[in-house]
């Protein structure tokens, strides 16, 4: 690691961590060391820590919650910057006609979102219920479940770009659409996300997104680390029913599992690595393509 790169991070009273496992911060558990993990609070910090990565030559990964990422075993040779702790604003704009106009934080967890404007009496993200996300990284990969997307409800997001500008972009311009977005292709870093929503009563739309959260906990091994739906929908039909299909239901490869309640679900039984992840998602892959002429896409990230 590159201990200048580290005393300047110490100098300006950054938050940091140096050789933290990557396992404690994604969903899957999975993942070795990253040479240095900063933790900004501000957005000041946030930019401050980024023009430092660039300054120093280091390697740079945002993460959110982790909940779609899988890293190697090996860690990550660089910094990772987490935005979890990013403390941004929450606002709600109320109109006449009975919409409102929602701002929340790239960190703020889509959970804690869906139930602040529950509260409120504002009904549109009843889908996103339960998405084991950050908003940064729900707009990131315009996540979706129960027909609802990210793309259906985002009016605007609030960025820095690669010369670390604050810009804004609207949702027309953002690139949205299956598991996808302009961010994938560009080096700028989500700082805010605007929402249209509209009035509801409060009472209907908790139960809406109790019904939503029922549905995944009944369908979905969530007693399990995973890193949520394992490969992108193929066009026309659904990746764990062809996966189901070719009697790969709790096909297993080291510590890693497809589970065996959900088969769009990889699980971590406990002691699963990265490689026995990218194992067993490579064989799965293959039998699929053999068996159904099904071309499966990963959906987790893959760092290394």
């Amino acid at each position: 690691m590159n201990e200048l790169f580290l005393s300047a991070l110490r100098a300006e009273n950054l938050p940091f961590l140096t050789d933290e496992p990557l396992s404690r911060h994604t969903t899957f558990h999975i993942g070795g060391p990253a040479d240095c993990f900063c933790q900004p609070q501000t957005v000041p910090e946030l930019t401050r820590t980024l023009e430092l990565c660039r300054q120093y030559g280091q390697r740079v990964y945002l993460l959110g919650n982790g909940s779609n990422t899988l890293f190697s075993d090996a860690g990550f040779r660089g910094a990772v910057v987490c935005l979890s702790r990013l403390q941004t604003r929450f606002s709600v704009s109320e109109s006449p006609d009975g919409s409102a106009q929602v701002y929340a934080g790239a960190g703020m967890m889509l959970s804690a979102l869906c139930l602040s404007v529950q509260k409120r009496g504002l009904s549109g993200l009843e889908f996103a219920y339960g998405i084991p996300g950050t908003v940064g990284g729900a707009v990131y990969m315009d996540a979706g479940a129960y027909g609802g997307e990210m793309k259906d409800v985002v009016t605007e997001v609030s960025f820095l770009d690669e010369s670390f500008r604050l810009r804004t972009l609207p949702v027309g311009e953002l690139g949205l659409g299956y598991r996808t977005s302009i961010f994938e292709k560009q080096p700028w870093c989500i700082l805010e996300a605007g929402f249209r929503l509209h009035a509801g009563d409060a009472s209907t739309i908790l139960a809406s997104m109790q019904d939503y959260m029922k549905r995944r906990r009944d369908k979905q091994p969530l007693d399990l680390p995973s890193a949520g739906s394992t490969f992108k929908r193929p066009t026309g039909q659904f990746a764990g029913k062809l996966i189901e299909d070719c009697g790969l239901r709790g096909f297993r490869v080291g510590g890693a599992a497809i589970s065996e309640k959900h088969c769009g679900f990889v699980v971590n039984l406990g002691n699963a690595t990265c490689a026995d992840v990218i194992k067993l998602t490579d064989e799965v892959r293959r039998i699929v393509q053999e068996k159904t002429g099904y071309t499966l896409e990963r959906e987790i990230r893959v760092v290394e």
